[in-house]
């Protein structure tokens, strides 16, 4: 990154950073950003990021900077891959690991032809609702605001596209799988709806992001978040 001259930052880069569980996507941003003002000594410069990521979640989270801030709407477009760790017989107010296991249920039913099964029925053009605790705006506040309040905010449903849904291991009551997906899409909104299909519940246990279009979290700047 040191290597980056500030006419290139302000012309518009592209990192790639691989972000730690527990950081937010403007932890990211604002930390990229302060390294810039503070190696360059200035006071302003345009950062961004193309996807959020949520706080229990790793991995590919793209920053643009200067002029290419532009490009973020574009990026965002862009087919995702994540791979993650279902939980399956309980369920969590966030759908992750950010809050407590809320309710549990039975599992003796599952098996893997049936998990199988169930995990086609989510494939192509689904419905499905934002997670309550998401950072999606709504009368004015973050839904994860109202969340934490005890309010509940009604939430309409939005058409997103599944491209794949592969289940690459099953060891109940986790299920290891791969998701390529179109914009839009919450990973923990399609955990929740796969958990309640297969009538046993299910949370996010962990979730990583590999890729957005081209871009690979294995080319992630792993010196970009250093102090």
């Amino acid at each position: 990154m040191l290597e980056i001259s500030l006419s290139e930052f302000q012309e518009g880069k592209i990192l790639l950073a691989d972000k730690p569980m527990g950081w937010t996507s403007f932890d990211v941003v604002n930390k990229i950003r302060w390294r810039i003002r503070n190696t360059f000594g200035i006071k302003k410069i345009k950062v961004g990021h193309a996807g959020t990521l949520d706080p229990c979640a790793t991995g590919l989270l793209i920053v643009c900077t200067g002029k290419i801030t532009q490009q973020i709407d574009m990026i965002q477009r862009r087919k995702k891959v994540y791979t993650g760790i279902i939980k399956l017989g309980a369920i969590t107010p966030s759908y992750d690991m950010e809050t407590s296991e809320s309710e549990i249920f039975p599992t003796s039913h599952l098996t893997p032809e049936y998990i199988y099964m169930i995990s086609q029925k989510f494939m192509g053009q689904i419905d499905q609702y934002p997670p309550l605790f998401s950072a999606l705006q709504k009368k004015g506040k973050r839904l994860y605001e109202w969340a934490r309040k005890g309010i509940q905010i009604k939430v309409s449903p939005r058409r997103v596209e599944i491209q794949k849904f592969e289940i690459i291991e099953i060891d109940i009551p986790y299920v290891k799988f791969l998701v390529r997906c179109g914009k839009g899409t919450y990973i923990r909104s399609l955990v929740h709806d796969f958990g309640q299909a297969l009538q046993s519940g299910g949370y996010l246990k962990a979730l990583r992001r590999e890729r957005i279009g081209d871009f690979s979290v294995e080319d992630a700047d792993l010196t970009l978040l250093e102090k």
